[in-house]
Formats: structure tokens, sequence, C-alpha cells
């Protein structure tokens, strides 16, 4: 399954941008995070022409959380989308890449004190809030920053369970995101947003999951979330001026993966809030979209290097490689699914079935089961597909590994984007003190 920029050269080697997939396992070792830039922007600029062909008041914004490193702050500007991070952290990211300010949109369910501190502060563009502790605290940092202007969106869940595996829904009641719609704390929400000086509610927010392969949970979010606004409208006088629908556009992980071309996905949400607006009297909004997955995930390729081979004659034959869970948790996590081949047998028939395992000290760290490859054999790089999203941003040091190098490649040329953490990195933030020297004194 060949995507973006991917193909298969002369020498038998996938290749990647221009870049021989072998070379790159050589100069930056294993595993190694490999990112198509033209795809990468492709899939930028294909969200917002769709978007903007239909509705010119949008935003997209990048959902920061499925993959955000300074260079990544710097393509999504450049492309023109915004950005949405949930931590402190991330917001720090984004500083340091100087990405806009009005252009940050920040999430989660659990901002601190000091984090929503931080983002008024540098002035982002947007707070998405999460729940009533959160207003509070908004509440009181805008007594202590008269001058800010804190624009939000309240956060709803609209009690949409779209068909996505339990642990990546969270459009429905049984949620720990976002105000109720079913049982009345959305309204209280926004009687709460309204009475609080300096905060300024713009509108409403809402992500009802991911890996979403229907229009239909779309059309649904977009005639709950408008029928919402005309009730605001018509009890609190509220011209509700955004909605911010989230992502969850599905990806292609594996060729049985049927996800709707973005047009499609895009089309079925704007005309649908277009045909609500128009139904229920009310104000057309500026309508925001969140793709993270949709835009980083297929333009990721892991490179790993294929060590010790087990045979369990009649069973499974175990092919491990050098990295796993510790790199990417999802099939771990929740039953992630993933294509490979062989990087330097890249176009060699098929001639058995194996089953890849990461090195962790965890029987449940396989990353593919059962998939058909050329013999294998040590020392064979294997690259895994659509390996961009949650992969590096929730990998770990698990049994003390290192985390892997990003490079980014582009027009025959690799960049290095994120260094390969050194053993000496992983014990930066110990704190050691020599053990004291024992005095003995002779017994009386």
């Amino acid at each position: 399954m060949l995507l973006g920029t991917c193909r298969v050269n002369k020498l038998n080697h996938l290749e990647i941008g221009g870049c021989d997939a072998v070379e790159l396992a050589k100069e930056f070792g294993t595993p190694l995070y490999v990112m198509d830039e033209n795809l990468i922007r492709e899939n930028c600029r294909t969200y917002l022409n769709s978007i903007r062909s239909l509705h010119e008041n949008t935003d997209v914004i990048y959902a920061g959380k499925a993959f955000l490193t300074i260079e990544m702050c710097r393509i999504i500007e450049e492309e023109g989308l915004c950005l949405d991070v949930v931590s402190g952290g991330e917001l720090y990211t984004a500083i340091k890449a100087q990405f806009p300010a009005k252009r940050i949109y920040f999430h989660g369910n659990n901002k601190s004190y000091d984090e929503l501190k931080m983002a008024i502060e540098y002035g982002v563009g947007r707070i998405v809030v999460d729940n009533f502790y959160e207003l509070e605290l908004i509440s009181d940092l805008s007594k202590k920053y008269p001058a800010k202007n804190i624009k939000v969106l309240l956060r709803l869940t609209p009690g949409i369970e779209a068909h996505t595996h339990d642990y990546i829904k969270t459009g429905q009641l049984d949620s720990k995101f976002g105000f109720g719609m079913e049982n009345g704390q959305a309204l209280l929400a926004v009687e709460s947003a309204l009475s609080i000086k300096g905060l300024k509610l713009m509108g409403f927010h809402c992500h009802i999951g991911s890996q979403i392969f229907e229009e239909e949970p779309f059309k649904d979010a977009a005639q709950i979330m408008v029928k919402f606004a005309k009730t605001v409208n018509d009890k609190y006088g509220f011209n509700t001026r955004e909605i911010d629908f989230g992502g969850g556009f599905g990806i292609k992980y594996l060729e049985t993966d049927r996800p709707l071309p973005v047009k499609e996905y895009i089309h079925a949400l704007v005309t649908s809030v277009k045909k609500c607006c128009q139904n229920y009297d009310v104000p057309l909004p500026k309508i925001s979209i969140e793709p993270g997955r949709a835009i980083i995930g297929e333009a990721g390729t892991t490179l790993y290097t294929v060590g010790a081979i087990k045979n369990i004659p009649g069973i499974r034959k175990y092919v491990s490689v050098d990295g796993g869970m510790s790199d990417n948790i999802r099939p771990a996590l929740y039953g992630a699914k993933y294509t490979a081949l062989i990087a330097n047998k890249a176009a060699s028939p098929k001639e058995e079935r194996v089953s890849i395992a990461g090195k962790c000290c965890e029987s449940g760290d396989m990353l593919i089961w059962d998939i058909d490859l050329p013999k294998i054999d040590p020392g064979d790089i294997l690259a895994v597909f659509c390996t961009g999203a949650y992969h590096y941003s929730m990998a770990s040091n698990y049994n003390m590994l290192p985390k892997p190098a990003v490079v980014f490649v582009k027009n025959n040329t690799a960049r290095l984007v994120v260094r390969r953490q050194t053993y000496e990195d992983l014990l930066s933030n110990e704190v050691y003190l020599p053990p004291a020297k024992k005095v003995y004194t002779a017994s009386m």
C-alpha cells in the first residue's frame, strides 16, 4: 500500500520523498519515523481548499496531539492552518515555534491554572472550555488580566456514538469530555459563561470520535449543534458566531479500509450546517474542523531492523524488530492494525506468513499479526505504513528504550527534525547523589 511519494526504486528498495528507505535506516538508525512532507502539505491544502470552496468563513485547525514538533508547527503555519493544543507542553512547543497566538485553540479536559494562565498571557485565539471548574479558573484569571479579551468555545457532548473503538469515542453523553447536552449541563454552562466579565463566548465545539468512515455522524452533529444554537438564541439572546466540529475523519491503514474522500466528508458537514441554519432560522456561523490524524497519519512510515526470528512449526513464525510498543502503543492499546513491507525487498514476491513482534518485555507487544511478506532475514529493514499519527506523540521509554529520531523527507532530501534519544538522555532528569562513605570505628 504505497501512499504519497512512496514508490519502489530500481534497487527494489522502498523510496519515500525520493529518499531510499534502506539508506535512511543506515544514516539515521532504526527505529526511525519518516515523514513525507509533500503529502503533509497536500493534505493541509486539500482540507483547506475543500471547506473554503463551500464556506469562506472557516478555520482548519490541525490537531497537534497527533504529531507535534517545532518543524510541524512551521509547516502548519505556512499552509495557513490553525493549531489545536491540549497541554502546556504542546502550547510551549507552539510558542517556541513562534506560531501565531491568535491561530491557537487550547483544548483539554483538565487544564491547570498555570496552563490557562500561560495561554491567556500568550494570547491564544480560543480556549475550548470543557467543564465548570475550568470556567471558575478562567473567571479568576479574567480579573487578573482585565486587558485580555478571553475568547472561548464551550465543548459539548452531542450524544453521538460514532462507530469507532470505545477508547476513541468522545461524543456520547457518558464521556469525560465536555458539557452534556441531554442533561441540561450545556445550557447551564452557557448561562455561566455569559455571566463572566472578561470572558467572551464565541460559540461551541464538539468532537464525535475518530476513524469515522461515514457521512451520517457529521450530518447528525450539524443537526444537533445548530438546533442547540437556536435554543441558546431563543433562551439567552446569544448569537452563535462559531461552531467547531472537531475531527474524526478516517484514513486508510489497511487495503480493506474505506475512508471517504475528503471532499465528501466536508461537503456532507457544510451543506448540513447550511441547511439546518435555514431550517432553524439562525445566522450561518463560522465553521471549523480539526483534522489531525487525517493530515499526518498516512504521511508517516516507521522503519525497523529485523533481529531474532522464532519459528514454531505448525503454529507461527515470530519476526522481532528493534522497536515495538515503546514507539507504537496503538496495537496494544486498542488493537490497531497496519500493513508493511520489507524495504530492501520492496517488490519481491510474498513467500511466508509471519507476525511482527516488538522487543519490549510484554507478550502483548505485537505490531502486526499474520502478514504475508517475502522471505525475511535478520538485518532486513521493515517499513510499517501510516504511522504518522499518535506514534511519536505516544512514544515512551518503557524498558528504558530511547525514543526514535524523526526525519522529514522531500524532493530527494532528508532533514533530521528530532534527534534520537541517547542513553544519557534517559538519565538526564535523574537526581543522583553518590552514597556517603561509611566511617568505620574500632569496636571497644
